[in-house]
């Protein structure tokens, strides 16, 4: 054991779980403090506007993750060091167009009346992340996740929810408008993708360093496609339920149900963190076949663990979280919570198996699995929401995620087999 974790690899891994686990601690606290300022001083009605707000961002978003990190990072890990400002360079003019061309296309949408007005106003301020979050903060944490070493953006991202929790204290006791709350958002992403930049400068040499390379631009545009696509079903099929909901009930009801799911988006999300601080080291750079096995086996486990133990803490707390956190007007969302904490456990699973399939760069498996996950919960959702509401729509992610994490079985079995 000791001998394990003095392995330089190891030893980064062990400090990158440990400042994920800060990192998640704090993110998890400032949602649930948010949350909470948020739902009461809102309400019901307003609370699940501003979500559905959320909902529409976290559907458009995903446009800009062309050349996301299931190509970047492997692609860093295996190029020489003085290839890394070309790599990030081409990657960053890539991204920075696709998202420019995005936001203004939300905003065209906002102006267009699309959607609720208010719905609209609160996009706008929102949709304004999508301009730092892949071409600045993307590209850099690329970057630090390929040397398995997180804390730079971990520490940046823990520092910016705090001071951006104490602003949306100041703007509730302003009694502000709704619409500006995403506003905050947008200066957060900011800051964390300024400190980033900064941070790599000072790493090399004081220059950016950023260059354009045509034929490596070309092939990020064209080699992410299958992958980017891929990504789109699984952004949308995880934010299908309250697209799909919100056709069956009101913006009140929907802000029950998103209350629950606030709260267990963040708990899902540390499998998400888990799988991608482990992947350079225990996935990526393993090339012995029954080597990786015997690691994904144990990463099974460790997780399977770690979910269920979260989620039977989080389901007997349940009721305590929801009452202090959301007052007495979201009492409904208790029961749905306490069934929602339970969808970590396939997430989980799914977001380990998905490493083989990023790892051997199989896009046409994760583009079939995620459209199969989203075909799956949407006919769930069809038949469950209408008759079983909010449950209906945990049914639909239940059933996606089943269906998601077993392709990655297969694969994996397909792929590693003796």
């Amino acid at each position: 054991m000791l001998k394990r974790i003095k392995n330089p690899d190891v030893a980064r891994a062990l400090t990158n779980i440990v400042w994920l686990g800060l990192e998640r601690l704090t993110q998890i606290a400032v949602a649930i403090g948010i949350s909470g300022l948020l739902a009461r001083y809102f309400g019901p009605d307003v609370f699940g506007k501003w979500q559905y707000a959320n909902t529409l961002l976290l559907v458009i978003a995903p446009v800009t993750w062309v050349c996301g990190a299931e190509i970047l990072v492997p692609t860093i890990v295996h190029r020489d060091p003085r290839q890394i400002g070309t790599v990030l360079g081409s990657a960053f003019v890539l991204r920075i167009g696709i998202s420019a061309a995005a936001l203004v296309l939300t905003w065209i949408g906002v102006a267009a009346g699309f959607t609720d007005p208010l719905v609209g106003a609160m996009l706008a301020g929102l949709a304004v992340t999508m301009l730092f979050r892949e071409p600045f903060v993307g590209v850099i944490n690329a970057w630090l996740q390929s040397m398995t070493y997180s804390k730079p953006q971990l520490l940046t991202s823990m520092v910016t929810a705090i001071l951006k929790a104490a602003l949306v204290f100041l703007l509730v006791r302003a009694a502000a408008n709704p619409a500006r709350f995403g506003w905050l958002w947008a200066l957060e992403s900011a800051a964390i993708g300024g400190v980033l930049v900064v941070y790599y400068m000072r790493r090399n040499g004081g220059t950016l360093g950023w260059r354009l390379d045509w034929p490596l631009f070309k092939h990020f545009a064209s080699a992410g496609t299958v992958f980017w696509l891929g990504l789109i079903c699984m952004s949308l099929f995880m934010k299908l339920d309250r697209l799909m909901l919100e056709r069956h009930v009101s913006f009140a009801h929907l802000g029950v149900y998103s209350a629950a799911q606030q709260l267990n988006e963040n708990w899902i999300a540390l499998a998400l963190m888990l799988a991608q601080t482990i992947a350079p080291a225990f996935v990526y750079k393993v090339n012995d076949a029954p080597q990786l096995k015997r690691n994904i086996v144990r990463l099974f486990a460790m997780t399977a663990l770690l979910m269920i133990g979260g989620a039977i803490v989080l389901d007997l707390l349940a009721a305590f979280i929801i009452s202090h956190v959301f007052g007495l007007a979201y009492k409904d969302s208790i029961d749905i919570f306490r069934w929602a904490v339970w969808l970590s456990l396939p997430a989980g699973i799914e977001a380990i198996g998905n490493l083989v399939v990023l790892k051997y760069q199989a896009k046409f498996v994760l583009l079939a699995k995620w459209l199969l996950a989203l075909v799956v919960a949407a006919i769930v959702n069809l038949i469950a929401i209408p008759r079983m509401g909010s449950y209906g729509a945990l049914a639909g992610l239940a059933a996606g995620y089943l269906a998601a994490a077993s392709v990655n079985l297969y694969y994996i079995r397909f792929r590693l087999q003796a």
